[in-house]
């Protein structure tokens, strides 16, 4: 069982996991022709285009590659990007703009040990990782006016902060906390087994991980139906949500906040998590076409059975299949259109603000304190009860930037719901703030409770995995779905998903279905 200290300690050292979404509008599937359904690939090759090039869409391209490979079919895929990389929402910026200095994650920072994909696909294409649970800095909890909570720390700190933290909470509530997130992550793990479920709507995939309890009702609602203290989830749980998801305890599902306290053992890979991404599609055997934004995406006026993908620059091809892995705000349009609100999902519009300081910690006139830790997240219950909101999600030190001849700086996030001014920042940092990088963007969907979702097969060989994100929204599960989304494809096609029709009866516990079936 995860100790009360590492809950307390790691749930509050998440960084987000952005992730891309699209708005893709699901329709009804009667209309499918006998002899569509019935499409046999035994004698012939087939095409799929994959629209967007970050964790679902390499990804993607990674099992088509493996299901090729294992399989011995004939498929080939071409991935078109709008952007000029890969990753999408996982990328990285360096400091001034000078590859001097190490680069900086500005979107997807973090994955844990249960994210089995990511941590195989890590040791697999010998990428180093970085261990965050090692750094021993406190943790600080901000209402808008003062620090109401500290965190973790080393040895002695450590001790007296979990003994404030029973003080204020009692020992039921986290316990409580730990005993759930342990519930959700025993069930996540069956996706990775090889009786892992198939899914063709989210719905489906909920019942099947028997996460509706979790997806109906607030993280406020569902907490207290469990009994844990409201103060509790309004506080140390909110911290969490608002650091990941941007997401306050009384708007985000139950799901969110178990997601957002999962995250013992976080890692990173050094350098970017975007090269788990880069090898993905390297390795898949797929074409990759930067710079290339998707406009379209019809069916073929000469075959039921494919679609015309057309791009920005006016050039369409034909397909037998599209797999869609692009942002809600993307301007691809479907034909047919498919006319389902449900997909019609709202995104978190973020503010990432990222400066180098000379400040060795933020200023404690600014914060009220005598020593300000360099990990502050926040909670609204102040507002709540009337006071101010807290200006920003969360305020962390980062990377340590050192240059021979010049003072040592230190790289700060800090994830807003509204532009960060430089007179805040100056404020903030006491005057020394040097390099200052600003980016908006629509970072990850809301997670608001709701009985259902947009379907994952949207027609006979069209997809939408992004789908899977307005349920569960994180790097390692776009690759989850985009591997269902691949069995799908191929048991469609050439009659048995990637791992064939018997999979590996090894009984390894390191086993991950895709990886070694």
């Amino acid at each position: 069982m995860i100790s009360l200290i590492v809950l307390v300690v790691y749930c509050l050292r998440v960084c987000q996991a952005f992730e891309l979404g699209s708005e893709i509008q699901a329709i009804n599937q009667e209309a499918l022709s006998d002899s569509l359904l019935g499409k046999n690939a035994s004698d012939s090759g087939r095409t799929v285009a994959i629209i967007g090039a970050g964790a679902a869409g390499s990804s993607a391209a990674f099992w088509i590659g493996k299901g090729r490979e294992r399989l011995g079919v004939d498929v080939t895929a071409d991935i078109y990007e709008a952007e000029g990389y890969i990753g999408g929402r996982s990328t990285v910026v360096y400091p001034y703009n000078s590859t001097q200095y190490v680069p900086v994650e500005l979107g997807a920072s973090i994955f844990v040990d249960v994210n089995k994909n990511m941590m195989r696909a890590a040791r697999e294409f010998n990428l180093s990782l970085l261990h965050f649970e090692d750094n021993a800095e406190v943790n600080g909890v901000w209402d808008g006016e003062k620090f109401i909570v500290f965190l973790g720390g080393s040895r002695l700190s450590n001790w007296w902060n979990l003994l404030q933290v029973i003080r204020r909470y009692g020992w039921r509530s986290p316990k409580r906390t730990i005993d759930i997130v342990n519930g959700m992550i025993k069930s996540f793990l069956t996706l990775y087994t090889r009786d892992t479920p198939r899914w063709r709507t989210v719905a489906e995939a909920s019942s099947r991980l028997n996460f509706t309890q979790f997806t109906e009702d607030t993280l406020s609602r569902y907490m207290e139906g469990k009994g844990v203290d409201r103060l509790w989830t309004h506080e140390v749980i909110e911290a969490a949500t608002r650091v990941n998801y941007g997401q306050n305890a009384d708007e985000i599902n139950g799901l969110g906040g178990a997601v957002s306290m999962a995250a013992d053992d976080a890692s990173g890979v050094e350098g970017g998590n975007y090269q788990i991404f880069e090898n993905f599609v390297n390795r898949s055997g797929a074409r990759i076409f930067l710079n290339t934004p998707i406009t379209s995406v019809k069916r073929s006026s000469s075959s039921l059975a494919q679609w015309e993908v057309s791009t920005a620059a006016g050039d369409a091809k034909t397909y037998d299949a599209v797999i869609i892995a692009t942002p809600q705000t993307s301007s691809v349009r479907l034909s047919p259109p498919y006319n389902d609100t449900k997909s019609k999902r709202k995104f978190v519009h973020l503010h990432v603000t990222l400066i180098a300081t000379t400040a060795e910690r933020p200023s404690a006139t600014f914060f009220n304190t005598p020593k300000p830790p360099k990990w502050i997240l926040t909670t609204r219950e102040n507002a709540r009860n009337g006071g101010p909101e807290p200006e920003f999600n969360s305020l962390t030190y980062h990377e340590t930037l050192v240059v021979e001849g010049k003072p040592t700086e230190y790289v700060v996030k800090i994830f807003s719901k509204e532009r960060i001014s430089d007179e805040w920042l100056n404020k903030a940092f006491d005057g020394q703030v040097g390099w200052v990088y600003r980016k908006e963007w629509d970072a990850y969907p809301y997670l608001l409770p709701q009985p259902d979702y947009s379907p994952v097969v949207l027609d006979q060989g069209l997809y939408h995995v992004n789908a899977f994100e307005h349920f569960i929204s994180t790097m390692e599960t776009e690759t989850v779905a985009s591997r269902n989304v691949v069995d799908i494809f191929l048991e469609e096609n050439f009659g048995s998903g990637i791992c064939g029709q018997e999979r590996n009866l090894d009984r390894n516990e390191n086993y991950v279905y895709g990886w070694d079936c």
